[in-house]
């Protein structure tokens, strides 16, 4: 059978998107054929749209047209804009049920003695300040050549250093964020210990932290009173090496699959994105939420547009209103900085075919599946709830997954339509590409490939399924390809609010 040279994603549509590239005079739906050269990814006019019409895809409105568009046409920036439209959310579809067998599942992790559950066994030496920086990255070089070889156990040493402690006020917002985010991966499950390394005269004092940076597996000390650096390593040396006996031994041990936490992001999304990789990222988060487990979808400049699909989903109404809240916070963020949300997509996701924020968002809210919104978290906030929850970030990847780990993520599914290289230790990120010419560009980056969709190969569901026996296979232990090549380390980055002082 040939594979589909263009899909339409609902009978409400009046486009179509190529999944691969459309010639000219290729036919379409009705005797309506392709006016010209049509990239895949990208869209074509399979009705006649006027001037001033809704662009409908997914069923919602994704723009308006600012040119007659002709049944065939390519449609895109040059004759589709950004407008407020949101049509009305449809009755919820159920979420794809998860079975008996895959609901008693079990992944191989790490029991902590305060009854959570690791996909990993790190060390973290975590800087205060960025003062402090330099001092980590050496300690962490030092004891991945000096103390990781005798430790089995240990999956490996990582700094998590940042540009901010300093230099701002000790009461905004800008703090109360940095401090949940350091606090979020001092307490990491991951994390098997912690030393918390400062300078000693920064604004973000070691002493804010309490028992988030004191306790079993837990150091912390100032390279002031160290005696300067070169004895600061030394000293961090020893305490680590403490700190490599008392966790260097545990197993990993059947655990049921309900105490994964998975973080959800997609970056350099393309056309095909919301048509391969996030729907079938979407299916493996219903079975996981089914099963008890939990997922954080993020990104809420890339929900802009979609927003009113996920309030459809919220279990009750004061779910419903924190979201709306978010919304109208960053409406009014944007304008403060004299930007504006609908400036989203990117210069790539457009070479990708999407062409306005709202396309994007309601490809990008696919990663959540169909199930119930559960919760809606601020940035890096513990999460506690189970199911599909939510949690305030930005769309930019390596501040918004820096949230959800600190929030608790265990496991991070990435989708990527252009080709985003990322990890995030100390959690392994898995990588999806929505079209199989990524996925070959790039096969050692990439760790599945949901392009097999778009080319009538496979179907969302049984995709979504392979993702969730992924997710099951990473968090018991196989390395991820971000995670083989050494990704992780430059990946920490909190979300920077107020002045810089």
């Amino acid at each position: 059978m040939a594979a589909p040279s263009f899909i339409v994603l609902s009978p409400e549509d009046n486009v179509a998107v190529a999944s691969t590239a459309l010639e000219a005079g290729e036919p379409l739906v009705d005797g309506v054929v392709a006016s010209g050269r049509i990239d895949g990814g990208h869209k074509v006019a399979i009705r006649s749209i006027r001037t001033g019409e809704p662009v409908i895809k997914y069923g919602q409105a994704i723009g308006r047209a600012t040119a007659d568009i002709g049944a065939g046409d390519h449609v895109h920036s040059h004759n589709l804009a950004f407008d407020q439209d949101r049509l009305s959310a449809s009755a919820p579809v159920p979420a794809e049920a998860a079975s008996e067998a895959e609901k008693a599942r079990t992944f191989l992790g790490y029991r902590r003695a305060d009854g959570r559950a690791a996909t990993r066994n790190y060390i973290g030496i975590i800087a205060s300040v960025n003062c402090s920086t330099t001092v980590c990255r050496a300690i962490a070089e030092a004891a991945n050549q000096k103390i990781l070889p005798r430790y089995e156990g240990i999956d490996g040493f990582v700094p998590i250093v940042h540009d901010q402690g300093c230099g701002m006020s000790s009461t905004g917002d800008g703090m109360k964020n940095l401090h949940r985010t350091l606090a979020g991966y001092t307490r990491h499950v991951n994390f098997g210990g912690v030393l918390m390394v400062g300078l000693g005269c920064e604004v973000n004092q070691l002493t804010l932290y309490g028992q988030a940076g004191s306790g079993e597996g837990k150091r912390h000390f100032n390279i002031q009173d160290a005696g300067g650096s070169r004895r600061a390593v030394e000293k961090a040396l020893g305490v680590l090496e403490e700190i490599a006996a008392e966790i260097g031994s545990v197993k990993r041990i059947p655990i049921p699959v309900s105490e994964i936490v998975i973080g959800l992001q997609c970056g350099g999304s393309d056309g095909l994105s919301g048509i391969t990789a996030n729907p079938a990222l979407g299916v493996a988060v219903d079975i996981l939420a089914g099963a008890g487990g939990t997922a954080i979808l993020s990104e809420t400049s890339e929900i802009y547009g979609a927003e009113h699909l996920l309030r459809s989903r919220a279990v009750n109404e004061a779910v419903a209103q924190k979201l709306d809240g978010l919304i109208t916070w960053w409406e009014g963020y944007a304008e403060m900085h004299g930007a504006s949300l609908d400036n989203n997509p990117s210069p790539g996701n457009k070479r990708g075919g999407l062409t306005t924020i709202l396309e994007k968002s309601l490809g990008a809210v696919a990663k959540g599946g169909r199930s119930p919104l559960t919760a809606v978290y601020n940035y890096a906030e513990r999460v506690s709830e189970r199911g599909l929850v939510f949690m305030d970030t930005p769309g930019y990847d390596p501040v918004s997954a820096t949230g959800q780990v600190a929030g608790g993520a265990n496991v991070i599914a990435f989708t990527t339509g252009r080709g985003s290289c990322f990890g995030s230790r100390p959690v392994p990120s898995i990588k999806l590409t929505s079209n199989t010419t990524l996925y070959r560009a790039m096969e050692e980056d990439m760790d599945i490939d949901c392009g097999t969709i778009a080319t009538g190969d496979a179907t969302i569901a049984d995709m979504g399924r392979a993702i969730y026996d992924l997710i099951i296979e990473t968090a018991s232990g196989a390395r991820t390809k971000s995670e083989l090549f050494g990704y992780g380390d430059n990946e920490f980055v909190p979300w920077h609010l107020g002045a810089t002082l």
